[in-house]
């Protein structure tokens, strides 16, 4: 881990986390009407959980490039340009949606989901000259900074659609005015406060960085575990969340609750990133992922067996939130530790590829199964990825028991 003692880095977090509030209000406005958004554009039920897979996708096209762009010229440009980017997308989708074409809605919606990544890559940024024992603490605290506009990007539902009969826009378009400011102004932070780069770029005379294709050959063991645990959590979440704003409105619940309900979701992802963050530096990371898998395990019985119960369903996506902070912070504490300087920047646009593609595969599939089988079976067939990590865990810690000779 590269430190130094004269690094301002508390004004770095400082800034990351500033930046992760404003972009989260950005993030929860659009992720709460995307979902309708899409089914209104369309006409189509079956097309909802196209927006969840668009906005996963665009995240997980720009995580490489972002990362490398990162290693090359600091990580200040690579965040500003994601944000930026998704405020480009903010804006297509309000156009698509008011000239009713899906096609620009979706298109939209892929720049959109830029912003995911640029919000990813910033927890990394806050590890780039942390020292080892408060990698999970820096980190979990600029995940935390998202909780302030997490929640309240989604309650802006109510007065965005006002602002979208206003303009003479549809309503359901309304709140992705405040995403295209949101991530405009997050943008505009880092790029003026984020100095001095916690990534410099690369003196001209230095060895170029190291490329994705010869850093995968490090994706083994305790690395491999986390990128899987990332992934594996993300896809759960997406899936369930993505179709659960439509499962709550063909049950005749009103727009306020559902953004109600995925407000809190998102509070359970962020509001208590500082406790996995220590737990992830005292308790060890492989034992804070095995905890997050119990909770997502916990998510899907809750929200799979709800029926009509808004209270229910909304506990289960809380306890979804939580499940999803446990695993992802701890999987990007044990990620970073496990690997060397020279991999890392490029392994982490790896693992959030990883972590988008795998959200974008839930969000697609879990439209068809809701469609073919219900919004219960969706959330058994969620829980089932939870075996594989824990698999990959507990033979970890076999492994290094054996290489000790001991407990590790």
């Amino acid at each position: 881990m590269t430190t130094t003692s004269t690094f301002p880095q508390r004004r770095t977090l400082g800034v990351l986390a500033g930046s992760q509030v404003v972009g989260g209000i950005g993030n929860g406005a659009g992720l709460s009407v995307g979902a309708l958004l899409v089914r209104e554009v369309s006409g189509s039920a079956g097309w909802a959980g196209t927006a969840t897979v668009a906005l996963t996708l665009g995240a997980a096209a720009a995580t490489l490039p972002l990362a490398t762009l990162a290693a090359h010229r600091g990580r200040r440009p690579a965040l500003a340009l994601g944000w930026l980017v998704g405020a480009v997308g903010a804006a297509l989708v309000v156009s698509g949606s008011a000239g009713g074409s899906l096609a620009l809605a979706l298109a939209g919606l892929v720049l959109f989901g830029v912003s995911t990544a640029a919000s990813l890559q910033a927890r990394f940024a806050a590890t780039d000259r942390s020292d080892g024992p408060t990698v999970g603490r820096d980190l979990s605290l600029v995940v935390w900074a998202m909780t302030i506009g997490a929640v309240a990007g989604p309650n802006l539902t109510g007065p965005g659609a006002a602002l979208g009969r206003a303009l003479d826009i549809p309503e359901i378009a309304g709140p992705m005015l405040f995403s295209l400011a949101a991530f405009a102004l997050a943008g505009l932070l880092t790029l003026v406060g984020l100095r001095p780069d916690p990534l410099p770029a690369r003196d001209a005379a230095a060895p170029p960085p190291v490329r994705i294709r010869a850093a995968l050959p490090h994706v083994r063991g305790a690395a491999a575990t986390a990128i899987v645990a990332v992934a594996a959590a993300h896809a759960v979440m997406v899936a369930v969340m993505a179709l659960t704003p439509v499962h709550m409105q063909d049950h005749g619940s009103d727009l306020e609750v559902i953004g109600l309900t995925i407000s809190l979701h998102i509070a359970g992802m962020y509001a208590l990133s500082p406790v996995m963050g220590w737990l992830a530096d005292a308790w060890g990371p492989a034992r804070t992922i095995v905890l997050g898998q119990l909770l997502l395990v916990a998510a899907v019985v809750v929200a799979g067996t709800s029926g009509h119960s808004d209270l229910q369903i909304t506990v289960g996506l809380v306890l979804l939130g939580i499940g999803w902070s446990a695993s992802v912070i701890a999987g990007a504490v044990l990620l970073t530790r496990s690997v060397d300087d020279d991999v890392r920047t490029p392994l982490q646009g790896f693992s959030d590829m990883a972590m988008s593609l795998s959200g974008a595969t839930g969000g697609l599939l879990a439209g068809l199964v809701v469609a073919w089988q219900g919004f219960a079976v969706l959330n058994a067939a969620a829980g089932l990825l939870v075996v594989p990590v824990v698999v990959l865990v507990l033979a970890g810690r076999r492994t290094a028991r054996q290489v000790s000779g001991g407990t590790p």
